[in-house]
C-alpha cells in the first residue's frame, strides 16, 4: 500500500499545511511504508497527480489535504480505479462534507487515518464531473461563486464568507428560471430560489440544506425552494442554516436518484463548491462510487449504522 498526501498550500488560510507535513513525516519516520507528499501548484494539479498515481495499478490511498476544491479534484482523478481509496485531511475554510460525522478532529490525526477503514460511499455524477457532497443551481450557486471574494479575508470563516456573499447576492436578482426534472419525471418550468441535490447534509460553510442526507444510504436528497420575496429571505436563511425549512410551504424536500435541469442561458452551478456555468446538467447517484477512508474512531462510532453495503 502506498499513501499519497496531496496538499493544497492555499486552502483555508494556509496555516495548517505545514503541520500536516510535519505530522506525516513524523508518523512514517520509523516505518517501512511507502508514502509521498505532493504540494499542488495550480488549479487542476491535484486531479492530474491523483489520476497519474491511480493509473499505476498499485494499492493506493490518496489523502486530499485541503478544502472542498481539493477533494473535488482528487475525487475526479480517481473515480473508476478500484485500487484507490480516498481520504480527506481538512484544511479548508468549510470542510462541509465532514460535518456529517460527529467530529472532524479524527480526520486531522494521521494515525487515526492510517488505521482507519475504507467504506463504500455514494457519490454524485454531474455530467462529466463527480461530487461527494452536494450540487445546486440558483441563488446558492451564485453565493458559492461569490464566496471566493470573501473567504480569504483575515478573520473571515467559511460560514461568514457565505453570509457576506448572501448579502452581496441579495442586492441583485435572486432566483432562477429552469426546466426541472426529478427521477426522470416530465420537466416542469420552475421559478425557484434554488434546487439542491445532496449526498450529505451541509454545504455553504454549514448550511443544513438536506437534513436527512446520508452518503451511505444509496439515495440522494432533493431540496427545492420556490422564489420568495427578498423580505422573506433573511428569515428563511435562519431556518435553512439549521435544517428547519422542511415545514415551509415553499420548500420541498424528498429522496431521489437523479435531478436534471435545462435553462435558456447558462447559469451558475455549484459542484461541491466549484462553480461552472451550464444550461443543462444531469445529476445522478453512483451507489458506493468511491472507497472513502473513515478514521479509526469515526468508523467505530458509525459502523453499526452502515446498512447498505457489506464492508467486510
Amino acid at each position: 500500500m502506498k499513501y499519497l498526501f496531496i496538499i493544497n498550500p492555499t486552502a483555508g488560510k494556509g496555516d495548517k499545511q505545514q503541520g500536516i507535513i510535519d505530522s506525516v513525516n513524523r508518523y512514517f519516520k520509523d516505518k517501512n511504508e511507502d508514502y509521498e507528499i505532493y504540494i499542488t501548484s495550480a488549479a487542476g494539479d491535484a486531479k492530474s497527480k491523483a489520476a497519474s498515481a491511480a493509473q499505476s495499478g498499485e494499492e493506493l490511498t490518496v489523502f486530499a489535504c485541503g478544502g472542498e476544491g481539493t477533494v473535488f479534484e482528487v475525487l475526479n482523478g480517481i473515480v473508476g480505479f478500484d485500487n484507490v481509496k480516498l481520504g480527506v485531511i481538512p484544511c479548508g475554510s468549510a470542510n462541509d462534507f465532514l460535518k456529517f460525522f460527529e467530529s472532524s478532529e479524527p480526520f486531522s490525526d494521521i494515525a487515526e487515518q492510517i488505521g482507519g477503514t475504507a467504506v463504500l460511499t455514494d457519490i454524485i455524477k454531474a455530467n462529466e464531473y463527480y461530487c461527494i457532497n452536494g450540487c445546486s443551481v440558483g441563488m446558492d450557486a451564485v453565493v458559492a461563486r461569490d464566496m471566493i471574494i470573501f473567504k480569504d479575508w483575515r478573520g473571515v470563516s467559511g460560514s461568514m464568507a457565505y453570509k457576506l456573499a448572501v448579502i452581496k447576492t441579495f442586492f441583485g436578482k435572486i432566483g432562477v428560471n429552469i426546466n426541472l426534472s426529478v427521477d426522470g419525471s416530465a420537466a416542469e418550468n420552475e421559478n425557484c430560489l434554488f434546487a439542491v441535490i445532496a449526498n450529505a447534509p451541509y454545504y455553504g460553510g454549514g448550511y443544513k440544506s438536506a437534513p436527512d442526507a446520508n452518503p451511505f444510504d444509496g439515495v440522494l436528497n432533493f431540496t427545492k425552494v420556490k422564489t420568495i420575496s427578498k423580505l422573506k429571505v433573511p428569515k428563511f436563511l435562519s431556518l435553512y442554516e439549521k435544517g428547519l425549512h422542511s415545514s415551509l410551504d415553499y420548500a420541498e424536500l424528498r429522496n431521489c436518484n437523479s435531478m436534471e435541469f435545462t435553462s435558456e442561458k447558462p447559469v451558475p452551478v455549484n459542484l461541491d463548491g466549484e462553480i461552472i456555468e451550464s444550461n443543462h446538467m444531469k445529476f445522478s447517484i453512483i451507489k458506493g462510487g468511491v472507497n472513502f477512508v473513515l478514521p479509526r474512531s469515526v468508523f467505530e462510532n458509525i459502523k453499526n449504522s452502515l446498512k447498505v453495503f457489506d464492508f467486510t
